[in-house]
């Protein structure tokens, strides 16, 4: 992980002069950026981890590299939008699979063309949808990798909207042949179509994305509004610049606001730049993968953000979400803070 400042500490442990140089490190940097603490003695790892978190400044990363021990932590608080108190499993998200027709740069899972399918597979969704009915799930998100490059997505949506609203993520390029054929199926008062549009012009989207998908992406869109659904457009951006520049664009297409979502790269998965984000920031909304129960949908291939490799039976799942929450609350010194995806 690339950090903004390095700070070489030596054999300098918390009891020989490592504190007071943590401090002027504090001083001299900006809230957001990230610090390499690079040392000689892995052993003040555990003191170095509870000094973040009493301080508020999250761990990120703790690696060797050259030989020696190198731990990343990022100054201060995460700032992302807050939003009203959503309940912990209110909202559950499902990566059908993490094959893509894209290979997008900053992904957060690293999907791509020839990234392994991983499917989670009609039957578990299936079996997930059931038990999600009796769990109070309010909302349901499907994402990838690209949804509709399964075959069967129509019946997992169907499975889906059966028990609570669902929402698609999609690039929104696939919406021709079979594929418009399973879209046709759905049912508009129950599944929205989330499409990702990271610009108002090409260059941008397609520095990102891939030479010609902002233009395919919009045949997308106007494709999906002509067989009557619900299209809400996402933009991933790297600076309040390009988000600004994208509520004008919203704001000329006269799209409504709960129908947008802007939110910056997330430094994880393929991403080189980005926010930083930790368990500590992110109130937990459950996701689930054909590898087990996480966090949050920003890190599900991640081992920090892994909760469980038992998906059921998913009351169980859950409950384990809730304790870990409950377990994070009682380290950290700040309020979880929301992190849009949808």
């Amino acid at each position: 992980m690339k950090a903004d400042i390095d700070l070489e500490i030596g054999r300098k442990t918390f009891t020989s002069g490592l504190l007071p140089e943590l401090v002027a490190v504090l001083r001299r940097s900006r809230p957001g950026d990230l610090v390499a603490v690079i040392g000689d003695e892995q052993d003040i790892g555990p003191e170095l981890e509870t000094w973040c978190r009493f301080t508020g400044n999250p761990l990120l990363e703790a690696t060797v590299e050259k030989g020696g021990p190198r731990w990343v932590f990022r100054c201060g608080t995460l700032a992302v939008p807050a939003e009203d108190n959503r309940p912990v499993g209110s909202r559950l998200w499902l990566y059908t699979n993490f094959d893509c027709n894209l290979h997008c740069d900053y992904c957060c899972v690293r999907s791509s063309p020839t990234a392994p399918r991983r499917e989670l597979g009609l039957a578990r969704v299936r079996r997930i949808a059931r038990e999600a009915a009796e769990l109070g799930v309010k909302e349901i998100f499907v994402t990838g990798g690209e949804p509709f490059l399964l075959e069967d997505i129509g019946e997992i949506l169907l499975s889906c909207a059966a028990v609570a609203p669902t929402t698609v993520l999609t690039n929104g390029m696939l919406f021709t042949g079979r594929r418009a054929e399973s879209l046709r199926a759905l049912p508009r008062d129950r599944i929205v179509l989330q499409i990702s549009l990271d610009s108002a012009t090409p260059e941008l989207h397609d520095l990102h994305r891939g030479p010609g998908t902002w233009a395919r992406t919009r045949e997308g869109i106007q494709r999906a509004r002509a067989h009557g659904f619900r299209v809400r457009l996402a933009a991933t951006v790297s600076t309040d610049a390009e988000a600004e520049a994208f509520r004008q664009f919203l704001d000329e297409e006269k799209i409504a606001a709960e129908d947008r979502v802007i939110r910056r790269i997330a430094l994880r998965g393929a991403a080189s730049e980005g926010v930083a984000v930790t368990r500590a920031d992110l109130v937990p909304e459950v996701t689930i993968t054909v590898e087990g129960v996480y966090w949050h949908p920003v890190g599900a291939e991640d081992s920090d953000l892994l909760i469980t490799r038992d998906i059921f039976p998913l009351a169980e799942s859950f409950a384990a979400v809730r304790r870990a929450f409950d377990r994070e609350g009682e380290h950290a010194n700040k309020l979880a803070r929301i992190f849009n995806c949808a």
